[in-house]
């Protein structure tokens, strides 16, 4: 009997997407079919490369015309939310990039879509496969911490504003390194930590160099586009959970700090634990005892991203279980958002709805 394929698709064809489909192109279970950008010439470059022949301008024409059992979202983040319940509409199943939106009311009208079509929505957190935080999360999960009291997380780049795309413009990404790398360390933390319900948020948020030339100072990403740079350097919040835990995050683009730092800490009532490198802390047989996995995985970042890829076609395909659902990135949304309207209200905390 022939094995079923997976017809595939993706809205928006800049370099995420080409990540997506080096490793879907791997698979003898997945079939590449089209793709919609409104820049051809992203579009001519994948079909090359991977042989994807339809090339569409309209995503909604492509939905129609193709029929795909699934999509990739690798657009801007203010454009997630339409193509995703468009998609999720026409009855695919959707594995959208971070963050879930640009803010939690689209997050939550995605996720609803989803419930609603009985289709499956994952979102592009490739740190929750990396090794280090499935040691960790394995550890939370057979109690080796107890009771999470503190968490800090830091996703700090000393000068790393890209150059590239629109990461600097806030009207299209909701933010800057809060929303696009903080994301990161902060859902693998949340994971690690349980994923508990957030509750209320405080934050600052701070730019002075971003909004700059970027021939002030040497460094390896210059030529960004200073002018319309309209999000923040470097943000600092903390988040408060229901079940009384406590998160700190530091998130920069650009930071006058020794170097990048990409990490996060736990710390319980029963033992604590560092990411980066993977150790756990903890008291046994009367001493203060520091433990490390012998073997992990490789924590490449090329080999998380097809681990998430591999999950996502899994999921489709056979039903396996995701690590990456659709309310999940919806908690992530919450507290991003959170932080952004402590930071715009000048630092007070303010709430995080946690609603349907």
């Amino acid at each position: 009997m022939p094995q079923r394929k997976l017809r595939y698709a993706f809205i928006g064809a800049g370099g995420i997407a080409g990540a997506h489909m080096r490793d879907l192109a791997k698979r003898d279970d997945v079939e590449m079919v089209a793709m919609a950008d409104i820049a051809e010439s992203s579009m001519a470059g994948h079909r090359d490369r991977f042989g994807i022949e339809g090339m569409y301008a309209d995503w909604n024409d492509m939905l129609n015309r193709e029929e795909p059992d699934a999509v990739s979202i690798c657009t801007p983040n203010k454009l997630h939310e339409a193509p995703t319940i468009d998609a999720l509409n026409a009855g695919c199943h959707v594995l959208c990039e971070k963050p879930l939106a640009h803010s939690a009311e689209a997050g939550e009208r995605m996720v609803a879509a989803a419930r609603e079509s009985g289709r499956k929505l994952c979102i592009g957190f490739q740190y929750r496969y990396n090794p280090r935080t499935q040691f960790l999360r394995r550890a939370y999960d057979d109690g080796e911490f107890g009771n999470i009291l503190y968490a800090r997380v830091k996703a700090l780049r000393r000068r790393g504003i890209p150059n590239w795309g629109v990461f600097g413009r806030k009207e299209l990404q909701g933010g800057g390194p809060l929303i696009d790398i903080g994301v990161h360390v902060l859902e693998m933390t949340h994971y690690a930590m349980g994923s508990p319900e957030p509750v209320s948020a405080t934050a600052d948020m701070f730019t002075y160099i971003g909004d700059k030339p970027s021939d002030r100072v040497e460094s390896a990403w210059k030529g960004w586009d200073y002018k319309t740079y309209t999000v923040e350097d470097l943000a600092v919040g903390r988040i408060r959970f229901a079940n009384g835990a406590v998160a700190h995050i530091e998130a920069a683009f650009a930071a006058h700090i020794d170097k990048d730092d990409w990490n996060f800490v736990l710390m319980g009532d029963k033992g604590g634990a560092n990411w980066d490198p993977p150790r756990i802390f903890t008291d046994e047989h009367g001493h203060m005892v520091d433990k490390s996995p012998g073997w992990l995985p490789s924590a490449a970042f090329d080999n998380m991203f097809t681990r998430k890829m591999n999950n996502f076609v899994d999921h489709c395909l056979y039903d396996k279980p995701t690590l990456a659902p659709g309310e999940d990135g919806l908690a992530v949304q919450r507290m991003l958002d959170g932080l952004y309207r402590s930071a715009d209200s000048g630092g007070k905390e303010v709430e995080i709805g946690n609603g349907p």
